[in-house]
């Protein structure tokens, strides 16, 4: 590197580039704009750097300055070692606070006799000492194998907020496509069998009715955690993760976790990216809720759960 100061042992020399925007996020200005701001450039020499101290002006030469204004609400959840719709409904109920008359109640708006009051419920409950909640569910046995035409005029005689019957459709009907591509069958024909019982039917519709209710303006969610292992299902014994799941995990960013067995199932799947989920980091925002929320499947020295968090985010702007 070459400098125009004498070193100076005890400090490194630094360069600096310099790319000049109005302070609007993404908009850069090619030189000789006429709107490009004007930059006054002062320079001084310390301890051997040379340091520049610009004055941002715009065209009427005066400063703008910049304050920090809500850009909306935020909604992170991190799986750290599953993702599934039991996880999903208990998650949003602890962010919402939601009691149990709430749940009845949109429960009840599903429209089918046998989710009666209680069918789920939000416990504490607790893994390796560290306490979160679980969904309990308690439904009667049932052999019914539901067509996604099925599933779908149950949506819609519900009455549940449309908000919310757009969002269990769509899980469902992304359910249908990955299902369809495996069998090699039109979406009408699939018939649903885990995911067309009771619990799914549940699990789906009530977490989209949470979601509706929590309205989030945008949702982050981290990679989700995949491990190798067998799942029983009604086509017997098929290889984790489920082939419907790795179909719906296409273009979703996953990571691999010690254990065997289904870490993502395909309902936890569905609601994610029914609810538009951006999948990435923590991202910079103010957290005001959270919660940690376990499935009720249990895998050997794996705590099965996620992590909810629930707040703002706040932008610079210009002021006029």
């Amino acid at each position: 590197m070459h400098s125009d100061t004498q070193h100076n042992p005890h400090c490194s020399e630094h360069t600096h580039d310099h790319e000049h925007s109005t302070g609007q996020p993404g908009h850069t200005y090619p030189q000789g704009h006429d709107h490009a701001p004007r930059h006054g450039h002062n320079h001084h020499e310390h301890c051997g750097h040379k340091h520049h101290h610009h004055g941002h002006h715009g065209k009427d030469g005066h400063a703008h300055d910049l304050e920090a204004v809500d850009s909306g609400t935020l909604l992170v959840i991190r799986p750290f070692t599953g993702m599934a719709g039991d996880i999903m409904a208990a998650g949003l109920a602890g962010l919402l606070g939601a009691d149990q008359q709430l749940l009845d109640s949109l429960v009840a708006a599903i429209g089918i006799p046998e989710l009666a009051p209680g069918s789920f419920a939000v416990a504490p409950h607790m893994v390796n000492e560290v306490s979160g909640l679980i969904g309990r569910v308690s439904l009667p046995h049932e052999h019914a194998h539901r067509t996604f035409k099925d599933i779908r005029a149950i949506i819609r005689a519900s009455t549940l907020e449309d908000p919310a019957k757009d969002l269990a459709e769509k899980a469902f009907r992304l359910i249908a496509e990955a299902e369809a591509a495996v069998h090699g069958k039109d979406i009408d024909e699939v018939r649903f069998h885990e995911v067309g019982a009771l619990d799914s039917i549940l699990d789906i519709c009530l977490g989209a009715a949470l979601f509706t209710h929590l309205a989030p303006q945008r949702f982050i969610c981290g990679p989700l955690p995949l491990c190798d292992g067998v799942i029983h299902c009604a086509h017997g014994q098929i290889p984790a993760p489920a082939p419907a799941v790795l179909r719906l995990l296409h273009g979703v960013p996953v990571r691999g976790i010690p254990g065997a067995g289904e870490t993502v199932t395909p309902t936890g799947l569905a609601l994610l990216k029914a609810f538009g989920a951006e999948f990435g980091p923590w991202p910079a925002f103010t957290l005001e809720r959270e919660c940690l929320a376990y499935g009720n499947r249990v895998f050997p020295d794996t705590p099965n759960g996620a992590i909810f968090a629930f707040g703002s985010q706040r932008i610079a702007m210009r002021r006029p």
